[in-house]
């Protein structure tokens, strides 16, 4: 049997063979990919053997390596391998990740990556257009759509699309939101006439009496009200584009000469002032004046009147994009069913009954059946992509996936079942099963360990973090991993019954109450949020759960007299930049600098705390600006990335360095763990208090210099929290958090919940979108939204203590929550 490197500290065996016939593997034996000599990150030299045509879990705590091996290593291989095939001049055109520290690989075949990410920024990137699901409605449309009588042809697919010269609308070019000037925005009393400023719009001083007296020359009225002058002619004035030049003769009470001047609409004068003034005061001033709205000339849809004219079943392209993929099945389903179908024309009277319209609605309905079975229901193809969670994201490339008919593929998932409600995460095992059934191998990352006892195989990376993980623990039949002493997730998948009790529920010490509440789903709803004590508000994806909390409630609470602070803690990454680290994020830095500045070599030589920024000049390396690496571009290979030859990796130049601390540089400092530097920095109170809650977290394994761009999701979030901790005050601070558990072991869960049980106790309230059943279990309140998602949630379903939450038969969280508190039932001692 393969073992561990011979450097590691841990010489466990591997299982490799199936000696179980009751475990999962139960058929011929799979072929290996077998990874030897792997040193990726934290990676201490593993040899591990995983099977192919298997589901694969990945476990370990939160930065033991597993990732490293999962996806920078198998994944990062196979990539190299696939780009070598690729012509060299069209490499250049492909992003490339770096080559794996690895000895060997074999029996690796193509792979694809479904890594967590937020979606694009991009305003026109929707759900219609990540799942490609866009491009059969549009040609759908252009080809079997109903166009009025009185068109002149057919039009293209492209005539479907905001995002093209020949769809997006000539107004608001395809973003289906207008910046406009309006009757209402330009004129703020029309009882007043234009001598006497009634067009608020104009410029003040002599430019508006300029514009007065230009609008005299033309024949116009400028000294009746503005409310009885007709409407065509304050529409001209207002919204023209005409920029007729005039004589003017200016009114004073000296002679003045006369001179031409320029007529400018309201409209004219403020949008050229927004798109070329150089002076912020008067962009400042012009924004008063514009109103954003769903564009009137196309409804919001972003698109020419020729395409929302063409009907399919009696709907616009635009109604259909809008609906719910629920609500678009059924649409298409009878054309998709259709039996006798005529045959397509190659003009615009093909119609809807013809062949073409059979098999593009049969394909669009089988696609979407899939995203509606992996509880994507409420979702439409309109829905912007940056509005969607991480889970959200990761269902839908994995929808797309499972109908692109690959076959002997490794699809590598990143924590699939991330941001899902358990009920969510059980159609999601039914994909990764299909997947598997495809012919395709299935490596999963995962801390669910509902979802690691339904894999076929699992590799145990650990035991811990950091410079304590890197090291393959097991790697065998799930049923295995129970005789792994060592291992962290051991308890966890395989629970003894000897845990600790449920605490006693903690008593609201007042209520916050939220009134005829109207956000997206959630319609005129009253709800009452229990203050001094921590909630948890579960349901399913797309209940209304981050609207209600992240939206809602955090910006009314101030409003409450019982509420003196509100600290949100979101999911956006701390940094995009390796020059953002958890020292510089948390602030502790600034307490570093201070204290290398203050020795008496600083002073000396007449440093201050910038100098010892790797981020101004003056005391970073010439070389690489303070980066502590080059770069050097190959061109059709991938990026050789080396510690810079000058500073050898600590990014300041030699004579930063030679300032010492207790004996060590402050590129020392930056590189030790948060463990280390805790004791180093004990008595630097700043930078203790930062330590010591990053710690609590669990977060002593990372370097204070660890770039933002190395951070796992759950490693920048628990930094993010640990921020606010070091900072929190004593009583009446209301903490919002969104699925903070995302991304975390159960023992790094156990680590948060202790902490934010910390904050309650100290007179704070603490409500959470959560769905970890065992962190609900723990809550003092839950309010469950729902029942469903989209327009099937929105309403409180349930609201109580867990036990109350989890007898409710509407409610889609209850069974889950009941099992949850089963367990911890089950765990406690018996009394008496």
């Amino acid at each position: 049997m393969p073992t561990q490197g011979e450097n590691s500290p841990w010489p466990h065996t591997i299982e490799t063979v199936q000696t179980d016939p009751n475990q999962p593997i139960a058929s011929a034996e799979p072929g290996f990919v077998r990874v030897r000599g792997a040193r990726e990150n934290n990676l201490r030299d593993v040899d591990v053997d995983v099977p192919r045509d298997r589901i694969v879990a990945f476990t370990g705590v939160s930065g033991s390596g597993k990732s490293s091996l999962a996806f920078g290593t198998i994944f990062g291989e196979a990539q190299r391998r696939f780009l070598e095939s690729v012509a060299p001049y069209a490499r250049r055109l492909i992003a490339q990740g770096s080559t794996p520290h690895v000895d060997e690989i074999t029996g690796l075949p193509p792979a694809v990556a479904l890594q967590q990410r937020r979606g694009a920024p991009s305003s026109r990137s929707t759900v219609g257009t990540l799942t490609t699901l866009s491009n059969l409605l549009r040609m759908l449309y252009s080809r079997a759509g109903t166009y009025p009588a009185d068109a002149t042809g057919r039009l293209d697919s492209d005539s479907f699309s905001p995002n093209t010269a020949a769809g997006a609308c000539p107004r608001c070019h395809g973003l289906g939101i207008a910046h406009d000037v309006t009757e209402a925005t330009a004129v703020h009393d029309p009882a007043l006439s234009i001598r006497d400023g009634a067009i608020t719009a104009w410029p003040g001083a002599w430019q508006g009496k300029n514009l007065r007296d230009v609008t005299a020359g033309l024949g116009y009225d400028i000294d009746r009200p503005w409310r009885e002058l007709p409407q065509k002619d304050r529409d001209w004035l207002l919204f023209t584009d005409e920029q007729p030049v005039v004589e003017v003769t200016p009114q004073r009470d000296r002679v003045a000469k006369p001179y031409k001047g320029r007529f400018w609409s309201a409209k004219s004068f403020i949008m050229h002032t927004l798109a070329d003034s150089k002076s912020e005061a008067q962009r400042n001033r012009a924004e008063r004046f514009v109103e954003t709205a769903p564009c009137t000339l196309c409804g919001g849809s972003g698109l020419t009147r020729a395409a929302l004219a063409v009907t399919f079943a009696g709907h616009s392209i635009a109604e259909l994009n809008d609906m719910p993929f629920a609500a678009l099945a059924e649409v298409l389903r009878p054309t998709a069913e259709l039996k006798t179908a005529g045959a397509a024309r190659s003009d615009r009277s093909s119609g809807e009954l013809t062949e073409v319209a059979v098999t593009i609605s049969r394909d669009l309905l089988a696609r979407i059946e899939v995203l509606v079975g992996l509880g994507l229901d409420y979702l439409g193809l309109s829905r912007a992509t940056p509005t969607l969670s991480p889970g959200e994201m990761q269902r839908l490339r994995i929808a797309t996936q499972l109908r692109s008919g690959l076959f002997g593929v490794i699809y590598v998932l990143d924590e699939p079942s991330a941001g899902l409600h358990p009920a969510d995460a059980e159609p999601l095992i039914t994909v990764l099963e299909q997947l598997k059934a495809s012919g395709n191998s299935v490596f999963v990352v995962e801390h669910n360990m509902d979802v690691v006892r339904q894999a076929d195989w699992v590799v145990d990376v650990g035991p811990g973090a950091g410079s304590g993980g890197g090291c393959v623990l097991y790697s065998g039949a799930v049923g295995g991993l129970a005789e792994v002493a060592e291992s962290v997730t051991r308890p966890f998948l395989f629970p003894s019954g000897d845990e600790s009790a449920r605490r006693a529920a903690r008593e609201p010490r007042d209520w916050l109450s939220l009134r005829a509440v109207s956000r997206h789903n959630i319609r005129n709803l009253d709800v009452d949020v229990p203050l001094g004590v921590l909630t948890a508000v579960t349901g399913v994806s797309g209940s209304g759960k981050s609207s209600l909390v992240g939206g809602v409630l955090a910006e009314q609470a101030l409003s409450d007299a019982a509420v003196d602070r509100v600290v949100q803690v979101d999911q956006k990454p701390i940094g995009r930049t390796p020059r953002s680290n958890l020292a510089t994020y948390t602030g502790l830095f600034d307490a570093v600098r201070a204290t290398f500045a203050a020795t008496d070599e600083a002073r000396e030589r007449g440093y201050d705390a910038g100098r010892f920024s790797f981020n101004v000049d003056g005391g970073r390396c010439p070389t690489c600006l303070g980066e502590g690496f080059v770069s050097v571009e190959l061109l059709f290979l991938p990026g050789s990335y080396a510690p810079c030859p000058d500073c050898g990796g600590t990014r300041y130049n030699a004579e930063t360095l030679e300032v010492l601390y207790r004996e060590a540089s402050i590129a020392d400092v930056l590189a030790m763990t948060v463990d280390d530097a805790a004791g180093f920095l004990a008595d630097v109170p700043a930078a203790a208090r930062s330590l010591d809650t990053l710690r609590k977290v669990g977060l002593g394994y990372l370097r204070l210099g660890q770039p933002a761009t190395e951070l796992s999701g759950g490693e920048a979030q628990r930094i993010k929290l640990a921020t606010e901790l070091q900072r929190a005050r004593r009583g009446h601070t209301l903490y919002v958090l969104d699925e903070p558990t995302t991304g975390l072991h159960p023992a790094d869960v156990r680590l948060l919940v202790t902490q934010l049980n910390g904050l309650v106790d100290a007179g704070n309230t603490v409500v959470l979108v959560e769905h970890d059943m065992s962190v609900v279990a723990d809550a003092d309140w839950v309010i469950d939204m729902g029942p469903g998602g989209g327009d099937k949630g929105g309403r409180v379903v349930a609201a109580g203590a867990p036990e109350v939450v989890a007898g409710h038969v509407d409610s889609r969280t209850a069974p889950y929550l009941a099992a949850a508190l089963g367990s911890a039932v089950a765990a406690a001692p018996a009394s008496g």
